[in-house]
């Protein structure tokens, strides 16, 4: 596969994300979407790749990482690939079950980073599959929220930002995402 234009580097933030080939499911059901989250710990955090923000839908994803070394591309190819064989192997599937390689959108702005996740830990209210953010079990919202204990996000990383627990509950629920042509590249579900 060709190289990325635009590369990764150490020390900052990205959005990450991919979707089913054809639009198509990549979680079909609960066991699948925690398989995945353990991919994510054995390739990711455990490969120099904070994952700071999640969001996973039946047919995409959406990670926010800081990167603290140049493995991310390497250890998103191994993440794919082996969610891939065990899909294929549970539902007697071929082929691929992503659409290409993952996208990456550097983050550089403070302001972009906190609208972004906000949009991330609204994905599953957009899509009219829950009613609040705190009802989907598959998005680090709940840790953001205080609602669970969860070890994956690093929240730590965004704590600074963000001025409590229920100031973000607040933050979730007032008004809309930015309507800018830069933001509007992020809606992947559009």
């Amino acid at each position: 596969m060709p190289r990325r234009r635009i590369p990764l580097q150490i020390g900052n933030f990205y959005h990450i994300y991919n979707r089913g080939n054809n639009y198509q499911r990549i979680f079909f059901e609960r066991e699948n979407y925690v398989y995945f989250l353990r991919l994510v710990r054995q390739y990711l955090t455990s490969n120099g790749v904070d994952v700071v923000v999640y969001c996973l839908m039946p047919n995409h994803y959406h990670f926010l990482v800081y990167l603290r070394d140049e493995t991310l591309s390497d250890a998103m190819k191994s993440l794919s690939l082996s969610y891939t064989k065990a899909i294929n192997r549970r539902f007697n599937r071929v082929g691929v079950l992503f659409q290409g390689r993952f996208h990456s959108i550097h983050v550089d702005q403070t302001e972009y980073l906190i609208h972004l996740c906000r949009y991330i830990h609204l994905n599953p209210v957009k899509a009219g599959l829950v009613q609040q953010a705190e009802e989907w079990e598959f998005s680090s919202y709940l840790e953001y929220a205080g609602l669970r204990k969860g070890t994956l996000p690093k929240t730590e990383l965004l704590r600074a930002q963000i001025e409590g627990e229920l100031t973000y509950q607040q933050f979730l629920t007032d008004g809309d995402l930015p309507n800018s042509v830069g933001f509007k590249r992020l809606l992947l579900d559009e």
